[in-house]
């Protein structure tokens, strides 16, 4: 069952229609409006994937980028991040930027304020 993005010409809305089978007729109209004169708008073609098959993806060494590059790391665990979801914990995409801004800031070693972190011996 396909799903077009349609914008309304009335009241400028976007929004998304899923078409039935055969005999499920109706046209689509806007949910904002009721307006039927509407714009049909090219989307981006949606792939449905495993979490597996996405958390491989990710995990392979040519889609990380630089490793010597922070910001480039920080994209790639943002990545991550999304595809592990609650798995990775609340706080994840804060953490990333935390050790983003102390690379900023200088403190290199990617490691975020400190905290938790322990002393050499």
């Amino acid at each position: 069952m396909p799903i077009y993005e349609y914008r309304c010409n009335a009241c400028g809305r976007t929004f998304a229609f899923l078409y039935g089978v055969a005999r499920d007729s109706r046209d689509p109209a806007c949910p904002g409006c009721q307006g039927r004169d509407l714009a049909r708008l090219r989307s981006r073609i949606a792939r449905v994937r495993s979490e597996e098959a996405m958390l491989e993806d990710l995990a392979d060494p040519t889609k990380i980028g630089d490793v010597e590059d922070p910001r480039s790391l920080a994209k790639w665990a943002k990545k991550m991040g999304s595809a592990l979801g609650d798995e990775a914990g609340e706080d994840f995409g804060a953490v990333v930027d935390e050790m983003m801004d102390a690379e900023h800031q200088g403190h290199g070693g990617g490691e975020p304020s400190g905290e938790g972190v322990d002393e050499p011996l």
